[in-house]
Order: C-alpha cells, then structure tokens, then sequence
C-alpha cells in the first residue's frame, strides 16, 4: 500500500507542461540554414533549437482565400479548422460578428483547463475573436529598426510577462503565444544586422539599391518575372512593396533578401532572451517551445515577391519543436498542417480538445509511432480572380494548377519533389530530364491524370466552393 501511495503522489506532483509558441510573420523555411545549409542567416537559437528537438520538413498552411494569407492562416491556428470551414472574419476581416468557435479557440481552450494565457503578437491580419480570448494581450504591429518600433517591443511584453509571474511565484502552468510582425515587410532592420547583411532600407522609387558583396546570393530558383501572370491583378506583394515594388532585378532582389534576414536574426535574438529567461526561472525544461510561420515568402524565387502563390517556399512553413520526451536532434516529414497545431498542444497537455477541431493531433509522429499524420497534403490561393490556384501532394509528387484571370490564364504544372525539389520550370535551363515542369512531358501523362484526380478528391473533401475548367464532380 505504501508504493502505492507513493506512485500516486508523484502522478499528482507530476507539473503540467509549459507552452511557448513562436510564431513570425512570412518566412520561408529555405531562409533558414536548418533548411538550406547555404544560407548565410544566422540565427544560433533555433538552430540549438533544432538540435535539441524535432524538425518538420513538410509543415504547411492549407491556404487562403484572400489577399492577406495571413489572415486565414492565423484562424486555423487558433481553431483547428480547415480553410473553408472558417468563420466569415477569415475572408472579410472586419466582419467581426460572435462565432461559435470563438470560445473553442487556443486561448479559450487553455484558459478553462487552468492554465495562464498571453500573447504578444502584431495587430491586425488576424482572428481578433481569438486572440481576445487570451488573459492578457499586449499586441502591437512593430516592424521598425529600434529597440521600441521593432521585435525587441514584442520579446519586452513576454519578458514583463514572465518576471511578473516570477515575482508572484505563479505555480499554474502558462501558455504564451509570442508573436512577431517581422520579417514582414516593411522589413526594417536594425542598423547593425543591416550591415551585417549589406542591406539598406531603400525608399527611392526612381533608383536601385546598392550592390553589397554582403549580400545574400539569389536563391537558387530565382526568375527576374513568373513564366505567367499570378492571376491577382494590382496585388499589393507583388507590386508595391516598398523598397521593391515591380522590380525583379539582381539588386533589389538581394536588398530585400538583406533586409529579410536582418529582421530574421534579430527575432532569433529575441526569442534568445525569452528562452534565457525561462532557464533563470527553472521552467525551460518542462516547456514546449515551438517555432513556425504563418506561411512562406518568395522574394525573388519563381520571379515572384509575395506570398499568394503555391510553390514550396511559400506553401511550406519551417516549424521547430522541443519539449519533455521530444527526442533530440530528429527530422520527419510530418506532413502536417498548421491547423494540427491546437490539438496537438492539447494532446500534450492533457487537454480535451474541442469537438470543432478538424485537425489532427501529431504526438504520434513527435514520439516515433507515425512518420507522418497524412499522406496527402492540399493547397489553395484564391485572394484574386477565382477560382484561383490549387495545389496536390502526395509522397515526392506534386501538381500546382492556375485558373485565373477570367480563363486567360490556364496552365498546370507538375513536379518530382525528389529530383527537382526547387520547382525548376523551363525558364530555369536547369539540364536533368525532370529538373523542369513535367506536365507536358507524355512519360507523365498517367502519373498527371492520377493527380489531378487527388486533386478533385480533396478539394470535394475539403467543401472548396470552386472547380477548375477541366474538373467535373463523379455522378
């Protein structure tokens, strides 16, 4: 009876785990070395973070249906919910009306299982229902180059938060969500990690930036113009981004790459003191930390600046995990979706997760049971001339498909992840027989009928409102 006793009063001291979720503003996975090992971007804290824990090399956001990717984005973080599943605030963002998911949100969730709630993140392009649901909220949009107008601001609030809890010897578990308005444009870096980075904030229309042998190269799959028009006229990315607008050039393209990873690692700074703070306090090793975007970006790859398209730079998220019983220094595909991100902290924290979540728990795949939590993966881009772009996955292939600008613009594409993992199309003059856009290419005229057959299959499964010109539902 005594072992007993003594089992059950270490279950009961058992403390819950902690929860610090990271999540920035537009950036591509292939930024960082931890996904592209020829990145000159440092960022020394995720890359210990990436060695001490698990690192997703299929993470995804399902898509959008409007211009700020953004904004969908963040609501199938908070709710669980797949794309067209959303409420009405996730298309048209001021219509604000109460929903019914609104108390099934990650604050509110939380919340009612006892834990302290804050968040810090960017205000706007978001789920406003949401994030109010939070204990405390201290947001603000912060894309400047100082300590106050920039991602300093956001690690202040989560480090005020946290020497409060410390002085009151808060024993409840906490979930913060610490968020960035950087690296999204404008992307005004600090004068220092400018230099470093050989970057300028450029605001001169009529001229270009200035070469700096500093700078980042081009990516790899870098094009001076898409091969086709996106299908989003007058999009606010692609043409007026400041410090870019149209231009495609060698210049501005590695300015702004300059500038991007000038942002990146002064966020990897900051997210440094949250996680030195929390190892003064004695809490890091009962925390998941985990760190994510709410899409990728293009700057300069594919010809393209913004985030409205399909290619893996800007449909893939990185995303970074470390916790209690995560093993070190692990890679999995995962092929998981962002929206898998709230029941997956409720499964690790013991929590029921609320009947509305579509998403899907990835404990398995952080334990080792699964490798991934599903063998095929969906993507939408619908913010301009519908019906839009839509894209498959499954194992190392991929179709993307265009149907836009009132039919003028029609083309499809296929890719072999495996052996053209940078999506090269003919532009490219890349020289392997598949290091190209196959869809053309009769040796895959089954392999291209199987997919887009997926395709239709999810996008019924899915409830997508559209169809393209050549699907026709099953009778």
């Amino acid at each position: 009876m005594v072992g007993c006793k003594e089992e059950k009063t270490k279950v009961q001291e058992k403390k819950r785990p902690n929860f610090l979720f990271v999540l920035v503003d537009d950036q591509s996975p292939f930024d960082l070395k931890t996904y592209d090992p020829n990145s000159i971007l440092e960022t020394p804290n995720l890359d210990k973070l990436a060695q001490e824990g698990l690192v997703f090399d299929d993470a995804r956001h399902m898509g959008s249906m409007n211009g700020a990717v953004c904004t969908p984005s963040r609501h199938m973080i908070m709710s669980g919910r797949t794309l067209w599943h959303l409420p009405p605030s996730a298309q048209f963002q001021k219509q604000r009306d109460p929903h019914v998911i609104d108390s099934m949100t990650m604050g509110a969730v939380f919340n009612r299982a006892g834990y302290k709630t804050m968040r810090t993140c960017k205000k706007g392009n978001s789920y406003g229902n949401a994030n109010n649901q939070f204990t405390v909220v201290k947001d603000a949009t912060k894309r400047g180059g100082t300590e106050e107008t920039g991602s300093a601001w956001h690690s202040k609030q989560v480090l005020n938060y946290l020497k409060e809890r410390d002085s009151l010897d808060e024993k409840d578990p906490f979930l913060i969500y610490f968020g960035f308005s950087h690296p999204h444009d404008r992307r005004d870096g600090t004068s220092e990690l400018l230099e470093k980075y050989g970057a300028v904030n450029h605001r001169d229309k009529e001229s270009l930036p200035p070469a700096n042998p500093k700078q980042p190269q081009l990516q790899e799959n870098y094009l001076s113009a898409h091969p086709f028009h996106h299908g989003h006229p007058e999009l606010r990315d692609e043409e007026r981004v400041s410090g870019v607008w149209k231009n495609r050039d060698e210049q501005t393209v590695r300015n702004e790459l300059g500038r991007e990873y000038a942002c990146s690692e002064n966020i990897d700074i900051q997210i440094g003191k949250v996680l030195d703070k929390l190892e003064a306090m004695g809490e890091l090793d009962n925390t998941y930390i985990i760190y994510t975007s709410d899409h990728g970006m293009s700057i300069g790859r594919h010809g393209l600046m913004g985030k409205q398209n399909l290619y893996e730079h800007t449909w893939r998220v990185p995303f970074l995990i470390k916790g209690p019983g995560i093993e070190a220094g692990k890679r999995v595909k995962g092929n998981i979706y962002l929206l898998d991100v709230l029941p997956t902290l409720c499964d690790l924290a013991g929590i029921e997760a609320p009947e509305k979540v579509e998403g899907e728990s990835f404990v398995p795949v952080l334990t080792g049971e699964k490798e991934v939590v599903r063998e095929v993966s969906y993507g939408v881009y619908a913010g301009g001339t519908k019906p839009g772009m839509r894209t498959v996955k499954k194992g190392d292939w991929k179709l993307i498909k265009y149907d836009v600008m009132g039919g003028a613009v029609r083309e499809t594409q296929l890719f072999n992840l495996a052996e053209n993992p940078h999506e090269y199309v003919a532009e490219h003059n890349k020289p392997g027989d598949m290091e190209t856009d196959l869809a053309e290419n009769p040796k895959y005229a089954e392999k291209l009928v199987e997919m887009e057959a997926l395709l239709l299959e999810q996008m019924i499964a899915h409830d997508d409102p559209y169809r393209l010109w050549n699907q026709t539902d099953a009778k």
